[in-house]
């Protein structure tokens, strides 16, 4: 197990090798590991709106930055779900494929272009969606279905130690890393390049729900295991990071 020690030691370092004189998976020319999660062929996917019909949303950048605050009240407004697809475009969307195929060009930065997140969503009150768990398919521009959950509500308030306003929200980002993406580059230092590839994800989360009027609350609260059996995560391989509570701002 490492020591506060180590983890301080990583966090100092500016590349892998001021620690470890060790070759990564990449030296060695082992394989990458894929971009994205793949789906079965009898998974049920979903369009999304495409990046052309966003044009709705005209916010000036200036007041998208002076009103960015967390929320954690929520009205029972359902989030569109033209919303939604502009949420999670501006998250996790990939603009361009490079490196033949092994590496995106995505709407937040990456340390190496890694891009270690997976996204799931949480639905409770969005436009078109049945309540349950969908994960986000960059490279399609689509959700897959992963399934209904009974109670979800209730077991979305359990995972977050009955943290209300999360449960009380009408969609939950929930960011799961798949390490090996970051670590088959940089190793040991992945730790940290993984915590801050989280921040730039929930912040572009932040500023794409103040645009079109919705609150968002990040939390990093949760029990991991409840939270990685309730996105169904093996808690190893990819397990819960962070995640944020969406829901459109009450009327003041």
């Amino acid at each position: 197990m490492m020591t506060r020690e180590d983890y301080r030691e990583i966090l100092k370092a500016n590349t892998l090798r001021e620690l470890y004189d060790v070759k990564t998976d990449q030296d060695k020319e082992l394989p990458q590991p894929d971009v994205q999660k793949t789906c079965h062929e009898s998974d049920l996917l979903i369009d999304l709106c495409h990046v052309g019909d966003f044009e709705g949303f005209n916010a000036s950048f200036l007041d998208t930055l002076k009103g960015r605050k967390s929320s954690r009240k929520y009205s029972d407004e359902q989030i569109s779900f033209n919303e939604l697809s502009f949420m999670l475009w501006s998250t996790q969307g990939v603009k361009k494929i490079v490196s033949k195929g092994y590496a995106t060009l995505r709407t937040v930065p990456s340390a190496g272009a890694r891009h270690p997140f997976e996204t799931y969503i949480v639905a409770q009150n969005v436009q078109g969606l049945n309540p349950g768990i969908y994960r986000y398919l960059p490279l399609e521009h689509k959700l897959v279905f992963q399934g209904e959950i009974p109670d979800i509500n209730e077991k979305l308030d359990d995972a977050t130690f009955n943290q209300k306003f999360i449960a009380a929200s009408a969609v939950t980002f929930v960011w799961a890393a798949m390490p090996y993406r970051t670590e088959w580059r940089y190793e040991h230092a992945a730790i940290k390049l993984i915590a801050i590839d989280a921040g730039h994800i929930c912040q572009n989360l932040y500023l794409a729900a103040e645009a079109v009027g919705a609150g968002v609350c990040a939390v990093a609260s949760y029990d991991q295991d409840k939270m990685d059996e309730l996105i169904g995560v093996d808690g190893k391989d990819e397990f819960t990071v962070y995640l944020a509570s969406v829901g459109k701002q009450p009327v003041k």
